[in-house]
């Protein structure tokens, strides 16, 4: 994805499951759990690079005694920051004190992030400021041991305010109006209340407080207080909770939206964001690996089996689809293929683009996630021509020359790494044209690539959001290569509407795609439709978010996807450009065809696969009519 586009979050559990002593007798080391914390969480980093934050429980530790730690960075890599924190006291023993470092319950005694669950997580920034306050977990602290509540996910809610309003309906006073905070609070309240029932069965029954305690402990019904917490919220989430005493869960949205997968053995329960991350981390075969159920929550007891228990129910799947085409690592061997498929799919469009003209076409792609659908293309250009090559070789008759054959032969796709993304610059400069200018180098291109004049280029991107890295960039750095024809292609198909999901794309107006929609009704003096689209969405204003109806679809229909694609190519040449400059997007149909299990589509299609999502685009396109430059939940 060639425009920046924060994203996503991704969360790492792990809980251990033996006496820490078996760890350090088999593994050799008493720092078993946060080696895998480690590798678990900086093999998602993909995830999340404005924060990083880890979270330890240790077990049956003595009243007056630490039994959580947390940590949290928005260092410049909060991932090495984080574990340099936590590895910095365990450093400094083997100066002064090496012996200790095999000394597991000295250790658990004495050093934090030395317990038995730990929780982490990765943040991109979609809702607030990327301040330590933001970053996970979030702590929720009592005095009561089965009262503490440490929480992270990957998630965002839609219906913040009625959730809000919820909590002071129901007499609490929350700090603020984060989603993180809503919930950690909808979950602290329940949690609270089955403390008390629990405390005032036992009361009744004589038991002592010490034993009270210990019964809260053992009989707590995690699944009653993720149902009770659950019930209202409206968003997609993959979020992992750790209550004080040891027990531990992992929460999953009910259509599936965001990611969680687990494994299970005698010795460990994981949870992380990606598949292929536990594989690694672990050595296990994919197989062995599960994917938490939508609407169901993966209960952790301290004591007791792990399960999976309802919470709410499941609905149909709409798992994100760009987790597969850019968000997730390319290593998980379905979402290699899916890729490859992405790649051939929309091969026939380029094709055609180009006049079937291989001889004179140059393939390359941008950003390195475009790798993988870039191959897929390759492959079907190889395909491509095996079918002429055959169709040649056959018109030659029966005694072809060797010259001839040699000639067909020698027929393939040209490619070459055209373009390369350097550091990041930066610059104090912040005069517009300035910066633009500053932004047109980002990228450096590999000259003699191409033959000035005569060669096609076609450029493959994951997705095509804004288009502003293309049109400021991408578009002027490849036409200095003197091609005829510049094609660039996105594997994804047009994303038109607003996600509220995790994935930070909240406002209409930034969209290249609802740009060249606008640009089209006003070309054809339909703007009409704009001002129809906008009263039908204000009209919508204070109903239920289940009674509001998606109409900025309407602001597509008078066009085809092919009219939309030529206008985004004009808005997106620079009036400096030379090349004829072709745009080709991923047809919806075929996204499907390649990535069959992950259907969430509401970014191409408005499609929304809960109500809050229609309540999000409606007021996202009011913001936009108004010109209100702000977030649309």
């Amino acid at each position: 994805m060639s425009d920046a586009i924060q994203h996503e979050c991704g969360i790492a559990l792990l809980r251990l499951k033996k006496p820490l002593e078996f760890y350090h007798k088999k593994y050799g080391t008493a720092f078993y759990g946060i080696n895998k914390m480690y590798l678990l969480m900086e093999k998602q980093h993909n995830r999340g690079q404005d924060g990083a934050g880890i979270a330890n429980i240790k077990f049956d530790m003595a009243p007056g005694t630490r039994y959580i730690s947390r940590h949290r960075s928005i260092a410049q890599k909060p991932i090495q920051d984080l574990f340099s924190y936590v590895n910095k006291r365990f450093k400094e023993l083997e100066l002064s004190d090496p012996e200790k470092l095999n000394d597991v319950q000295w250790l658990k005694q004495n050093e934090a992030f030395t317990g038995e669950l730990f929780l982490g997580h990765l943040r991109y920034g979609t809702f607030g400021k990327n301040s330590i306050e933001n970053c996970h977990p979030f702590l929720r602290t009592n005095n009561w041991m089965t009262k503490n509540l440490a929480l992270a996910g990957n998630f965002n809610l839609t219906n913040v305010d009625e959730l809000f309003g919820l909590l002071v309906n129901i007499g609490q006073h929350p700090k603020e109006k984060s989603d993180t905070v809503t919930v950690l609070e909808k979950i602290g309240h329940y949690l609270d209340d089955a403390n008390q029932q629990l405390f005032e069965k036992y009361k009744a029954e004589g038991k002592s407080y010490v034993e009270i305690s210990e019964l809260i402990a053992k009989n707590i019904d995690l699944q009653k207080i993720l149902e009770q917490s659950a019930i209202d919220w409206d968003g997609g989430y993959a979020m992992a909770g750790l209550l004080g005493h040891g027990d531990a869960f992992v929460l999953r949205d009910p259509n599936g939206i965001r990611p969680a997968f687990w494994y299970d053995d005698d010795e460990v329960t994981v949870v992380a964001s990606e598949r292929p991350i536990i594989q690694t981390a672990f050595n296990i075969k994919w197989e062995e690996i599960k994917e938490v159920t939508p609407g169901s929550a993966l209960l952790i007891p301290k004591y007791g089996p792990v399960t999976e228990k309802s919470v709410k129910p499941k609905l149909e799947e709409k798992q994100c689809s760009f987790e597969r085409i850019y968000f997730s690592r390319g290593t998980d061997k379905d979402i290699y293929q899916e890729r490859l498929e992405l790649g051939r799919l929309v091969t026939p469009k380029v094709l055609e683009a180009i006049d079937y003209d291989l001889k004179n076409s140059v393939f390359s792609f941008i950003p390195n996630t475009a790798e993988t659908a870039y191959y897929g293309m390759l492959k079907a250009t190889e395909d491509h021509l095996n079918k002429v090559k055959l169709s040649k070789i056959k018109a030659l008759g029966e005694k072809p020359s060797d010259e001839d054959l040699t000639e067909i032969l020698s027929m393939k796709t040209r490619v070459d790494k055209v373009m390369v993304k350097d550091a990041k610059l930066r610059t104090f400069i912040t005069q517009d044209d300035a910066r633009d200018d500053m932004v047109a180098h980002i990228y450096d291109i590999t000259y003699g690539s191409v033959r000035r004049g005569e060669d096609n280029l076609v450029v493959l991107d994951d997705s095509i959001v804004r288009g502003t890295t293309l049109k400021q960039s991408v578009i002027r750095i490849l036409d200095r290569l003197e091609p005829k024809k510049i094609v660039v292609v996105s594997s994804a198909p047009q994303i038109r509407y607003p996600d509220c999901y995790g994935i930070d794309m909240a406002k209409l107006g930034d969209f290249i795609a609802f740009q060249a929609a606008i640009a089209l009704l006003k070309d054809q003096g339909k703007e009409n439709i704009i001002q129809e689209v906008y009263q039908k969405s204000k009209a919508q204003v204070g109903l239920p978010k289940e009674e509001i109806v998606n109409y900025v679809k309407e602001i597509y229909i008078p066009f085809t996807d092919e009219q939309i694609s030529n206008k985004i190519a004009e808005l997106l040449t620079h009036k400096d450009i030379n090349a004829e400059v072709t745009i080709i997007y991923q047809s919806v149909n075929d996204l499907h065809k390649a990535v069959p299990n992950n259907t969430g589509d509401w970014y191409f299609t408005g499609n929304y696969p809960t109500p809050g999502g229609n309540k999000v685009v409606n007021q996202a396109f009011i913001n936009y009519v108004e010109g209100k430059n702000v977030r649309a939940y």
